[in-house]
């Protein structure tokens, strides 16, 4: 039986949690929907978000915007003390906004 694109996000998605939590660094969150982009920095030894970005107030959108949430969150982290990550890309493949969003972060200082 031919499974959907959702289920096979959903399956990615776990392994990549998976992968994330074992690396004992906070997690660099990624969730894409069809309006915006939004990245958060969870630690998952205390349970709690370090910090978050989202492209909904920008006026840039599409690959642009992605730059700019991963411009931010990589500030945002850095003011939280966290300078190494893990990425959990939630099952997302890593092209267009899910990789600009990246390459924005580790140009911006944030190692992962």
């Amino acid at each position: 039986m031919a499974q959907t694109t959702h289920q096979l996000r959903l399956a990615r998605a776990r392994r990549t949690h998976t992968k994330a939590r074992i690396s004992e660094r906070p997690r660099l969150i990624v969730f894409r929907s069809n309006k915006a982009i939004y990245a958060q920095v969870m630690d998952d030894s205390t349970g709690k978000v370090l910090c978050g970005a989202s492209d909904l107030k920008s006026k840039a959108t599409g690959l642009k915007g992605a730059a700019e949430v991963g411009k931010t969150i990589a500030e945002l982290a850095k003011k939280a003390k966290v300078k190494e990550v893990a990425f959990d890309r939630n099952g997302y493949k890593f092209h267009g906004k899910i990789k600009s969003l990246a390459e924005a972060a580790r140009e911006a200082g944030l190692k992962f």
